[in-house]
């Protein structure tokens, strides 16, 4: 019994975490480019009270033995990378990777990557992210532009005034990732490359299996409510029940030390 207390509440710390990751997808429903993280559980080490396989005394072997488990564990919370729905916005800055890869963010010394193309224009004209932080490479739209076409493909042009057919000014890059799921989260939609991930593979957009850029557009969350509330209900359920497996191996502990009474 006293097993089982301990593996019911075990239960209820992954069901506890289990909340918290559900109530952190849902929280973020609305954020550009988010991507669900779905918690990975495993049962923990067995107890084996009879191995299967054993001899009997009558030298015949037992088909299944008899072996306790000691509850579950969280082994790893995963980000999910299908892609979100496409959000047409208008924006000419606005811009969405329909398909696999990231934007390359210049962070310090450092490059960071996102999948949030609601990129600005600061007072130099370079394209950066909500935060100021600039497009890798480093892009910039001249002043006097009058207008931003941004293709398929990555190709960045300006119509000037004395270009009406417009002036190439750049290329966006994209990179993908063998194991995107090993990215580490740093905050604010950015990821930094871990030796899980693996190095940064990078290549044109439309090109070798990276995606394709939509210009004014936005990829949202791949978060489906419906999905998240459902999780919510069958963990709050789970959570309950294991309580109760709680209260009962209590019990069954009182009446044990009541027997003499």
């Amino acid at each position: 019994m006293l097993r089982a207390l301990w593996s019911a509440a075990s239960g209820m710390k992954a069901q506890q975490t289990n909340m918290d990751v559900i109530a952190n997808n849902i929280s973020n429903v609305n954020t550009i480019a988010f991507k669900r993280l779905r918690p990975d559980f495993e049962d923990l080490i067995y107890q084996v009270i009879k191995p299967a396989g054993a001899m009997n005394i009558s030298d015949a072997q037992i088909p299944t033995g008899i072996e306790l488990g000691h509850g579950t564990k969280l082994t790893s919370t995963q980000s999910i990378f299908t892609v979100g729905d496409l959000q047409e916005t208008g924006n000419k800055l606005d811009l969405a990777i329909q398909g696999d890869g990231f934007f390359k963010i210049k962070l310090g010394n450092a490059t960071v990557y996102t999948r949030n193309g609601a990129f600005k224009k600061d007072a130099q004209g370079k394209i950066v992210t909500a935060h100021g932080l600039p497009l890798e490479p480093e892009i910039i739209i001249p002043k006097e532009a009058t207008d931003v076409f941004i293709s398929e493909d990555g190709t960045v042009q300006v119509k000037l005034p004395d270009q009406p057919d417009g002036m190439v000014i750049g290329r966006i890059e994209l990179v993908k990732f063998i194991n995107p799921a090993g990215l580490h989260h740093i905050g604010r939609g950015l990821y930094e490359e871990t030796a899980a991930s693996g190095q940064p593979i990078s290549g044109k957009p439309g090109e070798n299996g990276f995606g394709y850029i939509e210009q004014g557009m936005l990829e949202m969350s791949n978060v489906k409510i419906v999905d998240e509330m459902v999780n919510l209900i069958i963990s709050q359920r789970a959570y309950e029940v294991n309580s109760k497996a709680i209260q009962a191996a209590d019990e069954m502990l009182n009446i044990a030390n009541n027997l003499r009474r």
